[in-house]
């Protein structure tokens, strides 16, 4: 059993180099040490940009919150308690904006092959929600995930911890966004897991905020928008709260993605309950979140593998702490870009 906050998020440290010093890198784990789960990464590196599959091929019961106010989202409503489809065998999370969601056809396909899906009689239709972020800015607008980038996604999933940082989905996230992407820094992709009572919940996030990022346990900014000469953190909160506001920014130009899982048995409406709180990892995390220039979108799976039935205020309070760990990591494990220099550069 885990102590929750702070051990939590210290447990399993990894140094992370930064231009001053050591940075250690919080939490440990990941979204596949919940049973059942595969996780593979899709990495185009000529923009860059890329997506990430989630694979539950037993099928897992599913649930979303969509925060954000420009999301872009794909079989988010047959997730609804009341809606019929029980189980969903993949999710996918991509960049490349609106068009990314083209990556779930890929997923369908290599699912379908494998007769993975909700059997309809005449065929294996493979339940595929997904979301995107905004990362056209980043390099050639012109080259985004498709559906062959999401089949090569597939193809790559295994149960062995995620790479983080600059990969999947993450590949083209930025942070700090507000003032510009001149001023703005590398975002990336994260995992973590905890395990309470026997019960397993795990994260896993593409951090493309417009707000700043953010050590909850000291307030300290990770990455985020940069003062005008580009040498320092801004401080995005105390800007907007002393009238520093920008003249403009293109709505949608940001958001993050993310998903949290169980091993413990749940129903849809204690999955949907478990993404809306694993949001407030975000906000731990994240500042400003939930705008309108982001649409925030956190997916839930409980596998069930565990037999153990769902307690819903403990997976909430785990998924919480695993996503802002998750947020965390992905940070610290980005790497720089031209034009976009990572936390690991500005933090000691």
């Amino acid at each position: 059993m885990m102590a929750a906050a702070g051990a939590a998020a210290m447990a399993g440290v990894a140094p992370a180099h930064g231009g001053g010093g050591l940075r250690r890198m919080p939490g440990g784990g990941s979204i596949t040490d919940v049973a059942g789960l595969k996780v593979g990464h899709f990495t185009d590196t000529r923009r860059p940009t890329g997506c990430t599959v989630i694979i539950a091929e037993a099928g897992a019961v599913g649930g979303v919150d969509v925060r954000g106010a420009a999301p872009g989202t794909r079989e988010t409503d047959l997730l609804n308690p009341v809606n019929m489809v029980e189980k969903v065998h993949a999710v996918m999370l991509a960049g490349g904006s609106a068009f990314g969601l083209e990556a779930a056809t890929g997923v369908m396909r290599y699912l379908e092959e494998r007769k993975i899906g909700f059997d309809v009689g005449v065929a294996h239709v493979p339940i595929v929600p997904a979301a995107i972020l905004f990362d056209l800015g980043v390099g050639d607008a012109s080259i985004r995930p498709d559906a062959a980038a999401g089949y090569q996604a597939c193809k790559s999933a295994t149960a062995k911890p995620p790479q983080e940082g600059n990969v999947g989905a993450g590949a083209g996230a930025t942070v700090g966004k507000l003032y510009g992407a001149k001023r703005a820094m590398k975002g990336g992709l994260g995992s973590a897991s905890l395990t309470v009572a026997g019960v397993t919940v795990g994260a896993i996030v593409a951090v493309n905020a417009v707000g700043d990022v953010l050590d909850p346990a000291t307030g300290r900014i990770l990455a985020g928008a940069r003062t005008s000469d580009g040498k320092h953190l801004l401080d995005t909160r105390a800007a907007i709260l002393a009238g520093d506001l920008p003249t403009s920014m293109r709505e949608g130009a940001a958001t993050t993605i993310g998903l949290v899982a169980t091993d413990a048995k749940l129903t849809k409406a204690q999955a949907q309950k478990m993404a809306q709180m694993a949001h407030d990892g975000l906000a731990r995390t994240i500042n400003p979140i939930h705008t309108m220039l982001d649409g925030d979108t956190v997916f839930a799976l409980g596998t069930g593998v565990s037999g153990k039935p769902g307690n819903p205020m403990l997976l909430g309070v785990m998924a919480a702490e695993a996503m802002a760990i998750a947020v965390q990591r992905a940070i610290l494990a980005a790497r720089a870009l031209e034009g976009y220099p990572a936390a690991v550069d500005f933090i000691a």
